[in-house]
């Protein structure tokens, strides 16, 4: 089981002191059996009270206040954890029988959240792909690698060309972005064929496979299989998640595990 100890460092800066910074954070790594934190230490400019609670989909949420005047904030996370292997899927349960179980879960809850498609103008491009290539037919454990396969080969890794606020009808014309995005767009792809599909923030650790996105924050996603729970892929490395991938939260999108976020008050811009 391999061990990991990752620092998450995030700083702010301004062009003149700022006022009354208002930050939530969502750094806290889960915490199941697949995932045992040993340790984990959190330095903050001004070192403020740190508020917690979990929210809806059960992740552990910091907030906290840094009311005098600053021009720098520095959050400084430490963790020290293990992760497990997971075993995967034995995809022996009849396919139609599979698909039948998701047919049955759309309206009962916490599946609906995960089911419910963002607005998204290009819908009918991205079910004309889906009807091509029937995957249906398959099992849903086979139809989430071939889509997660699918965004991999389709879509270029490409940093800068988006942010936090592209859209998913962007990301499609550009055919290119980085994790965040490819995980949206299997979000997209996933709901639309009726199974169910969360965001996940965290890390991809560094090994010898030398994947895309080791060493800093990370997406990917957790995709429910019938008959065995939820299970992650990830497109940005075609590969499903593994003892590499060290998970901070889930929920609907990237809004809802964002690892930092937070207002200000005064008239400097960050540099």
């Amino acid at each position: 089981m391999p061990k990991f100890i990752i620092q998450h460092l995030t700083k702010y800066t301004y062009q003149e002191a700022v006022r009354d910074s208002a930050n939530q954070i969502m750094l806290f790594p889960i915490k199941d059996e697949y995932q045992e934190l040993h340790s984990q230490r959190l330095t903050i400019t001004g070192e403020p009270s740190v508020e917690m609670f979990k929210d809806y989909y059960g992740n552990d949420v910091g907030t906290f206040m840094n009311i005098a005047a600053h021009t720098e904030l520095k959050i400084d996370s430490i963790i020290n954890i293990i992760t497990k292997p997971r075993i995967f899927p034995p995809d022996d349960v009849a396919i139609e029988e599979q698909w039948n179980q998701l047919n049955n879960l759309k309206n009962i809850v916490p599946f609906i959240d995960f089911l419910k498609q963002e607005n998204f103008l290009a819908l009918s491009e991205v079910k004309n792909v889906l009807d091509a290539g029937f995957y249906r037919s398959v099992s849903v454990y086979v139809a989430v690698l071939q889509l997660t396969q699918y965004v991999y080969q389709e879509f270029k890794y490409i940093k800068g060309i988006t942010n936090t606020e592209t859209t998913p009808d962007e990301i499609w014309k550009l055919k290119a972005g980085v994790c965040q995005d490819f995980a949206h767009i299997l979000l997209v792809t996933l709901r639309l064929l009726g199974i169910p599909a969360r965001y996940v923030s965290g890390y991809v650790c560094p090994t010898d496979n030398d994947l895309r996105g080791e060493g800093a924050t990370h997406a990917w996603v957790e995709a429910y299989i019938p008959f065995y729970g939820w299970l992650g892929f990830d497109p940005t490395n075609n590969c499903i998640v593994n003892e590499q991938h060290v998970r901070l939260a889930i929920g609907r999108n990237f809004s809802d595990c964002s690892p930092v976020k937070g207002t200000y008050k005064g008239t400097a811009k960050q540099v």
